[in-house]
């Protein structure tokens, strides 16, 4: 198994040891460290003097020291850390339904407002211990839809090495604006690939081509495990952080499902946690428009952040116990809702929700909306009450869509959306939310999404059969976890060799 994880990426062999003196000399140049993966899992271990130096850092400069606010225990204001992460609680006013959804929020992260800055730091961390990356030669390709390729601009900025975004032309205006901000060359640094969420292959078409310039360091995130780790051991632990919370003053509720848009297949790894310590099932999203697990279809849509048309490489299918088809009209139409002031007040004023709650919704993107209404027809599926609590993640906030929502007005509501368009929309896309487009995979069908991976990996991208079947066993994701533990003692020595 060890020598299939190496040929994974995944090791704690060194790579290169002048690479290695290289990256240590250019760290205390920007007199920088590295935060561990037990760090970004549980900040309390961080140590009072950096969160004394952070508390003159801007959440969103290119300060080095930003590193260790890269998880979910940041305060609203993004400075500060909070023993428990901030999450919404949806109950019936704003669900229709009896089961608690409980979502974290992922946009209080630095830089980007977005978690996959997190997947993006676990990607090239490692990398730079084992001294595979070199920051004084090395450019580092961030393949994306979106968040992921900004977090590796990011993390790219802070090491003071050149960081290039590819993503597709089509993804929020939003998006391109701040990458233009954080490049250092905006030309050459930003590359838009044909199409939208669906068009990830084009994606891998420009990493293969670049790949072949040596200074060229790929880091796919659908094919990197390290996404996977992070998010295994750091959203899992904090989803469990607040269930357990949550469970202080709901002592009977049980943990019965985690809901995540599957993506690069990074954020679904939590779900391998919650499975493990609480029980719960995993259910993988997808948009309707292009249902490729759960049909083996194909199309495009606009669940901006979720990319589809294949099977990530990095997704533990045989572990994943739902996949749901949602309509990306369902996203569209509710991010309206809760962002206008006639969607506002009718929640406000004709379904009771909480004001303080609606102006949370500050903390949902496409994608959060996508996972929370995904939640509300898992707990129909599986009939769920009162005690029972679906989790999920919200990936990015709102201020990331002000462009698709212009667009979504202008196209479906004549550029206006008002009282009635607000109550259609709930009925529809809220309370009328029903069990289609949702299957619940028995081993056969498990079977039928991992095999549809090979056509990509095996066929498209090169990777060997034996290491695509391994990844069909448990003990596979097991033993490369167990790895997490020595690259942190590695952090730890690394960070060492940089204070002398």
């Amino acid at each position: 198994m060890e020598k299939i994880l190496e040929r994974l990426g995944v090791t704690t062999k060194i790579a290169d040891e002048a690479t290695l003196k290289d990256t240590i000399a250019r760290f205390k140049e920007r007199k920088m460290s590295l935060p561990t993966f037990a760090e970004l899992a549980n900040p309390a271990l961080i140590s009072d003097d950096i969160k004394a130096r952070l508390a003159n850092v801007d959440p969103d400069a290119p300060d080095p020291l930003n590193l260790y606010r890269v998880h979910w225990y940041n305060a609203p204001d993004r400075k500060g850390f909070v023993e428990v992460p901030v999450h919404l609680v949806l109950t019936k006013e704003i669900t229709g339904i009896d089961a608690t959804i409980i979502t974290i929020v992922g946009c209080l992260a630095p830089m980007i407002g977005s978690h996959k800055v997190l997947a993006a730091y676990a990607c090239l961390a490692p990398r730079v211990i084992l001294g595979a990356f070199n920051p004084t030669k090395h450019r580092a390709i961030w393949p994306s839809t979106g968040n992921y390729c900004r977090g590796g601009v990011a993390i790219s900025r802070l090491m003071n090495c050149r960081g290039v975004a590819i993503l597709p032309e089509r993804m929020s205006q939003e998006r391109f604006n701040w990458l233009r901000e954080w490049t250092i060359n905006p030309q050459e640094d930003i590359i838009a690939t044909y199409g939208c969420e669906s068009n990830v292959k084009e994606i891998y078409d420009k990493c293969n081509e670049l790949a072949k310039d040596p200074t060229n360091f790929i880091l796919n995130q659908f094919a990197e495990f390290n996404n996977h780790l992070a998010h295994y051991f750091c959203t899992g632990a904090a989803l469990g952080t607040v269930f357990n919370d949550f469970k202080k003053s709901h002592k009977d509720a049980k943990l019965r499902a985690f809901v995540s848009a599957t993506g690069s297949a990074g954020t679904i790894g939590a779900g391998d946690y919650l499975k493990d310590n609480y029980g719960s099932k995993t259910v993988a999203v997808e948009a309707l428009e292009c249902p490729t697990l759960l049909y083996n279809g194909f199309g495009d849509h606009n669940i901006q952040g979720i990319g589809d048309k294949h099977v990530p490489l990095i997704h533990n299918v045989m572990n994943t116990d739902f996949v749901l088809g949602l309509t990306d009209k369902a996203s569209d139409h509710t991010f309206a809702l809760y962002n206008t002031d006639a969607g506002r007040d009718y929640l406000i004023q004709r379904r009771g929700v909480k004001p303080e709650l609606v102006e949370c919704f500050k903390y949902l993107g496409l994608s959060s909306i996508a996972n929370i209404l995904s939640a509300i027809k898992t707990a129909k599926y599986m009939d769920l009450g009162k005690d029972d609590v679906v989790m999920t993640v919200a990936t990015d906030g709102a201020r990331m869509y002000g462009s698709e929502k212009d667009l979504c007005l202008a196209r479906d509501f004549n550029g206006k959306f008002d009282a009635i368009d607000a109550a259609e929309t709930f009925g529809q896309y809220t309370l009328g939310l029903n069990t289609d487009n949702m299957i619940e995979l028995d081993q056969r069908g498990k079977e039928r999404v991992f095999n549809l991976g090979y056509f990509t990996w095996c066929e498209q991208q090169g990777i060997d059969i034996e290491a695509f079947k391994a990844r069909k066993d448990q003990t596979f994701w097991q033993t490369m976890r167990s790895y997490v533990p020595e690259w942190d003692k590695m952090i730890t020595d690394f960070n060492k060799k940089i204070a002398e």
